[in-house]
């Protein structure tokens, strides 16, 4: 989701997320397999699955989980076979959205997919109707009051990084795909602790939503499509104060 700063909505995401650990547990474990399914189980030779393992290990995720994970993606342990499917599709307000699936049954998750878009004022759209809005880019998150902003601002640049925001809580830093695993062990390799690193999906314009009823509905429509078993990522292109954003996730 992208929001009044990109980091405030992240943060209320994964307070979301963290209320359902058991749901957030099965999300990293099935990021886990397909990333080691794909790239092998290496996590030196594998970013992909080391992202997901950082992941898991910031949620406290028992080691034994990841490890069962990364077997499974494998073939070392009997597992399912995931499939990734993207869905493109509007909100309420008209607020864009993409859709990461991860299913074993594809046919199930459109299904529940397009009846949750509808049942909560939304519709399905075609592929790229939507995703031409939004950019495939790393997000770091460093705390604001821990660090001082030329120390970091120096790092992340020497080491790729596109651009740093400040905002009230947080320095915000924006990288490539392939930039973000050399920011991320700078500022490990600086002694800098980031609040959130991940790969996500931000939007290079964004609906305002001001008022407290679109802001609600935004909301419930957005967490009804999270509680879906088979996905993985949902991200909106709004922009929501944090007051405002404050009171409807209360």
């Amino acid at each position: 989701m992208s929001g009044h700063s990109k980091w405030s909505t992240i943060k209320h995401k994964k307070g979301r997320l963290d209320a359902k650990r058991g749901k957030i547990f099965s999300r990293c474990s099935k990021e886990i397999t397909i990333a080691a399914k794909l790239g092998g189980g290496d996590l030196d030779m594998n970013p992909r699955l080391r992202t997901a393992v950082a992941a898991a290990k910031a949620v406290n995720m028992p080691h034994d989980n990841i490890d069962r994970a990364i077997k499974k993606g494998t073939g070392e342990l009997p597992g399912v076979s995931y499939e990734e499917i993207v869905y493109e599709g509007y909100g309420p307000c008209g607020v864009g959205v993409i859709i990461e699936v991860l299913t074993d049954n594809k046919n199930r998750a459109a299904s529940e997919v397009r009846s949750t878009l509808d049942k909560r004022g939304g519709n399905l759209a075609n592929t790229g109707a939507v995703a031409w809005q939004f950019s495939k880019k790393g997000l770091i998150a460093v705390d604001k009051s821990k660090y001082d902003e030329d120390a970091i601002f120096l790092t992340v640049i020497e080491a790729g990084a596109e651009n740093l925001e400040t905002t009230d809580n947080v320095y915000e830093i924006t990288t490539s795909v392939e930039s973000f695993e050399n920011v991320k062990k700078a500022l490990e390799d600086a002694g800098i602790e980031t609040t959130v690193a991940e790969i996500t999906m931000l939007p290079s314009s964004s609906v305002k939503i001001e008022n407290e009823k679109d802001a609600a509905a935004l909301m419930r429509f957005i967490d009804a499509i999270e509680d879906l078993d088979d996905v993985q990522n949902v991200y909106a292109n709004f922009d929501m104060d944090d007051e405002l954003m404050e009171k409807v996730t209360e």
